[in-house]
């Protein structure tokens, strides 16, 4: 073999080494370091030379350059040939739109977004990735961008409204972050009318010269038809809403019932009087609890369904689960991540009725320490399936059954230690909206949290803690729910802020959970309590899945995943098998937990997003109503354009533009969380009450516009 050819060999053998997930496999390296070294661009046919890629190796060595050029690692001039991406400064990322035609370029390797103006937007789309080029600063001193390549195009088919102007057919999209119109060729347009709600298939992207074009590939109906909202809501975020037939087929060969050859290998806890304890409207329940005391402590049984047994990894099933990701709640309606046959049949507790599942049987003592813990396989009996109403109603009368009273008692005691450890604790209002028969908001009302909501919550917690300590002891990977320390800088704003209130967070530059739980504490009586919890939640981060363990800062625990949830969540599944797999001294192999986290943590957003944006919709509905009414509410949001003010006894939000607020500058202060007139001297603050005059609403934008009353 002649030194180059061994030198070869020994490369790609530590290329293999050292990048097997890399997007271009053995190759990646090599041409990547071929390009470095070469003093000009070089063609495809020029870098083969220099590889010497044989003719058996040139399919592979063209699979490895496109998933380069999709990873944004490598770029094709306008002659042909192929560039690094660094070495021309080039930056790839994900495109976020907006809809004032602007957008932004989130950087594949983290760092600041870079701007994009409307002119270089005009070839992409929201969702797509891109290779731009950072051509200095805006005004405001963000990266400015200047687009140079699409790498991948994120959508196949937008929803929207059909139009008609001067004979031209057109899409306007739901989405607003998607600025352009879609061209629909009248032979494209099928029996769809112009009003109606569609779904177009792209045929032709967007250029820098030209609009994209489509042909229409679903009706959905007209915009106020019943339920509209939730259709164009599923097809706006790209959530999966139809099971395949794959799926579907294991779903129906799936047994109504327990077998009594499946009780092999679990232990039987028929004879413990479990319950399940949800809300009203609950359909799919996960979860089924027990206690008793055992002298001075108590033995709590926290029975989850055993998802894992019915559905095993890669099977059809588990693809459709991985996807989705989570089920996405709707008012009135859900998306299951599982199939109603197993989510509200085989899967689910209901009462008295065998089922399959998963326990963490913990020994808890009087100060609300769990001593020890066990986890394994079980067929059990739900005694009842009871809702929070009725058990609060029960204990507030104190005629609560004993299994109830015992459940009640640990709870305290885990409370208690919640309070000791330091978690953080914030109060915040969940609403509920209620509907007529004809599926119209009659009002939206508060959904009170009692102590039947928080036992259940203290419960959960508790055997979510045990599996992530367990996972994290027999060091077996997981996707851990991790919740980051906060950032320094969020952390310096923060303590500005309260200096000026006579206010310090402790705990130095990383403050603790502790920190913020006792300052919480502390200014519970005050009359800007609401400014200040707001202002403290949001200098913490956002929660994610990951299999790096980093503990989860507001509940103050080292490990914590996800476990109660297996029928929907999908990060609960996968923590259910690792722990199959550590019971049966074994490794759950062939899972990219890296990738796994960051696909559950969007899917997650994907749902909040999507859920969020329907019941916007269904507020502004609600609100068209009212317009010329005046209401009070509170500034919930202070941002450089205006003021969000959320209406008492509504809880819906609006816009007060700046310019509503009179004849005057007003300077956005982002640390104060304040709007301040030059001349005026007036200032509005984060939860500041103020009185408005509800004067639009624009269901389309879900936006509801206010003006100072």
């Amino acid at each position: 073999m002649s030194k180059k050819k061994a030198r070869k060999t020994a490369l790609r053998r530590r290329n293999r080494a050292e990048r097997p997930n890399s997007p271009a496999g053995e190759y990646a390296q090599e041409i990547l370091g071929a390009l470095n070294r070469a003093d000009a661009p070089l063609s495809a046919d020029e870098l083969a030379v220099r590889l010497e890629i044989r003719k058996r190796e040139r399919r592979e060595f063209d699979a490895a350059l496109a998933e380069l050029a999709r990873a944004g690692e490598v770029v094709e001039n306008r002659a042909g040939a192929l560039l690094v991406a660094r070495r021309i400064a080039l930056v790839a990322g994900r495109i976020e739109g907006h809809p004032d035609g602007h957008g932004f370029l989130v950087p594949d390797e983290g760092g600041p977004s870079v701007f994009l103006p409307a002119p270089e937007m005009r070839e992409v789309m929201h969702g797509d990735r891109a290779a731009v080029r950072v051509s200095g600063r805006d005004q405001r001193g963000r990266p400015l961008g200047a687009m140079v390549e699409v790498l991948e195009r994120a959508r196949r088919r937008i929803v929207g409204r059909l139009h008609n102007e001067h004979g031209v057919l057109f899409l306007v999209p739901e989405d607003r972050r998607i600025a352009h119109d879609v061209l629909v060729p009248p032979a494209e347009a099928g029996r769809a009318k112009v009003g109606q709600v569609v779904t177009v298939e792209l045929i032709a992207q967007p250029s820098r010269h030209a609009q994209p074009i489509g042909r229409v590939a679903e009706v959905l109906g007209h915009h106020a038809d019943p339920g509209m909202e939730i259709e164009i809501a599923v097809r706006k975020f790209d959530l999966p809403h139809e099971f395949s037939k794959r799926a579907q087929a294991q779903a129906q060969a799936t047994p109504d019932s327990v077998r009594e050859e499946e009780f092999k290998g679990r232990k039987d806890l028929r004879e413990l009087a479990f319950v399940t304890i949800d809300g009203e409207t609950a359909r799919d329940f996960d979860d089924a609890v027990f206690c008793r005391p055992e002298g001075k402590n108590f033995r709590l049984w926290v029975a989850i369904a055993d998802v894992s047994h019915y559905v095993r990894h890669d099977d059809a099933l588990d693809l459709e689960a991985r996807e989705r990701g989570t089920s996405v709640y709707f008012p009135r309606r859900v998306i299951p991540m599982l199939p109603e046959k197993l989510s509200n049949g085989i899967c689910s507790l209901n009462p008295k009725v065998e089922r399959l599942a998963m326990v963490c049987e913990m020994a808890v003592t009087p100060r609300g320490e769990v001593a020890g813990y066990e986890f394994y396989p079980a067929v059990f009996r739900s005694s009842a399936r009871l809702t929070y109403t009725q058990v609060w109603e029960s204990l507030s009368k104190k005629n609560a059954p004993p299994h109830v009273r015992d459940l009640y008692d640990v709870f305290r005691v885990l409370l208690e230690a919640r309070s000791r450890r330091g978690a953080i604790d914030f109060e915040t209002v969940e609403t509920r909206m209620l509907f007529d028969p004809k599926g119209k908001i009659e009002r939206i009302v508060a959904e009170p949290r009692n102590d039947a909501h928080r036992l259940i919550e203290e419960c959960m917690l508790a055997a979510n803690v045990c599996a992530g300590n367990f996972l994290a002891e027999h060091a077996h990977p997981a996707l851990y729910r991790v919740h980051d320390v906060p950032s320094s800088e969020k952390v310096t704003a923060l303590r500005e802020f309260l200096a000026e209130l006579g206010l310090t967070l402790p705990g130095g530059e990383i403050p603790r959970p502790r920190d913020y739980a006792q300052l919480l504490e502390k200014i519970k009586q005050r009359p800007d309590f609401a400014l200040l919890q707001t202002i403290l939640l949001r200098s913490l981060k956002q929660a994610v899945y990951s299999p790096n363990n980093a503990g989860h800062f507001g509940l103050a625990f080292l490990a914590y995943v996800h476990f109660t949830s297996p029928i929907r969540r999908y990060p609960d599944l996968l923590v259910h098998r690792a722990i199959k797999a550590v019971l049966a001294r074994r490794r759950y192999e062939g899972v990219d937990w890296e990738a796994l986290g960051k696909h559950c943590s969007e899917t997650e957003r994907r749902a909040d997003d999507a859920s969020r944006d329907v019941e916007m919709w269904l507020k502004c509905y609600y609100m068209r109503d009212l317009v010329g009414g005046a209401f009070s509410g509170t500034i919930t949001g202070v941002v450089p354009f205006g003021l969000f003010v959320t209406l008492d006894d509504y809880f819906v939000d609006g816009l007060v533009h700046i310019s509503e607020l009179g004849r005057d500058y007003f300077q956005y202060d982002a640390v104060h969380h304040t709007l301040f007139g030059e001349r005026t001297g007036k200032r509005f603050r984060l939860a500041d009450r103020m009185t408005v005059k509800l004067v639009r609403v624009d269901l389309d934008q879900r936006k509801i516009d206010l003006v100072p009353a």
